[in-house]
């Protein structure tokens, strides 16, 4: 009678282990099936930068990208899809839009550099309280309720901007300022750095602050007039480096003549160094852009974990003594256009 018992729950015990065996080895199949495992959390983050036409906000993708890829690899339970929603231009007004339709598009969550302070405000406040957490990156909007922010002190960087330009130009001389598109927050504070160190330079002289479209050709048709205009300029304190998109400044400028320090050091850019149009670029991780506000927003919003508000990027002088280092740095995050004569320096 014992044996019989003992035979009774061998028996069981062994059809338990074959019922969780042939389960697994289900999940199993349906992964190599590519049939997804029910109960799959599917995350729709929608990313909305400044333009498509600028290459920062396509490195910032590229990061994007990769980052759900390799979430979705990591959390079983987690598909994170990306959704790049990106204006051509810069386009407050579009971007608005773009935010207030995600309430009824399947959209989860939202990431966004803001192009306006005010009008941003009011979208992502009107996406937050019908229930889509949203975060900025580059470009924040810090009275609004998005829950975290992850770009650069601007005021910080317009003030290395222009202590680097005073040293390239012996602290005197006049210089003229590009700020890009003025309703642009960051860019806003970057000019208001700029001046608040230039009070530290008795002996500069700010022509004026100049604000353009974020293009390399609108860049270099305001440089244009400010070089006619003032023949004595010494320098040009640039919050982005919108005129080195392409090569069309080369034939514009004498290397060397002028100093210019401005903030970004993508692959295109890199040649202004090596042939001393430019002296400094301030490079950002334009990648973790995307990478890491995608990140955040999984911690946040699939494993509800608390995050911080502001999630400090730190820029990186780029010069002729340290081009072969970025230049591999920027190779390691992926980008496809780096210029191979710089990785061995």
């Amino acid at each position: 009678m014992k044996k019989m018992k003992i035979i009774k729950f061998v028996f069981i015990m062994m059809t338990i282990n074959l019922a969780v065996f042939l389960f697994g080895c289900q999940e199993v199949t349906d992964e190599l099936a590519g049939v997804d495992p029910e109960g799959v959390d599917t995350l729709v983050i929608k990313m909305i930068p400044k333009s498509s036409s600028n290459p920062v906000f396509l490195s910032a993708k590229h990061g994007a990208l990769e980052a759900a890829d390799e979430l979705s690899e990591k959390y079983r339970m987690l598909e994170v899809k990306i959704d790049w929603q990106a204006p051509k231009t810069e386009n407050a007004f579009l971007q608005t839009e773009l935010i207030r339709t995600s309430i009824n598009d399947g959209t989860d969550a939202i990431i966004v550099s803001c192009v306006d302070v005010d009008s941003l405000k009011q979208a992502i406040d009107f996406a937050v309280d019908n229930g889509i957490p949203v975060m900025t990156f580059d470009s924040d909007s810090p009275d609004s309720k998005r829950f975290s922010f992850y770009g650069p002190d601007d005021v910080e960087t317009g003030k290395l901007i222009m202590n680097n330009l005073a040293e390239l130009i012996d602290g005197k001389g006049k210089i003229a300022v590009l700020g890009g598109n003025i309703g642009g927050p960051n860019l806003l504070q970057r000019v208001k750095g700029i001046q608040e160190a230039s009070a530290e330079y008795p002996e500069i002289q700010i022509a004026g602050v100049y604000y353009h479209q974020e293009t390399e050709d609108a860049a270099i048709a305001i440089m244009d007039s400010i070089i006619n205009k003032y023949p004595d300029l010494k320098g040009f304190a640039m919050v982005g480096s919108w005129a080195f998109f392409g090569d069309k400044l080369i034939d514009k400028i004498e290397p060397g003549k002028i100093k210019i320090v401005a903030v970004d050091a993508l692959p295109v850019e890199l040649k202004y160094i090596e042939k001393n149009y430019v002296q400094v670029l301030l490079g950002q991780p334009t990648y973790r852009w995307g990478k890491t506000s995608v990140e955040v927003v999984v911690e946040k919003v699939h494993l509800k974990k608390k995050v911080n508000e502001i999630i400090p990027l730190k820029t990186i002088p780029v010069t002729i003594e340290n081009l072969g280092g970025w230049t591999r740095q920027l190779k390691a995050w992926g980008y496809k256009d780096v210029p191979e004569k710089y990785l061995p320096l």
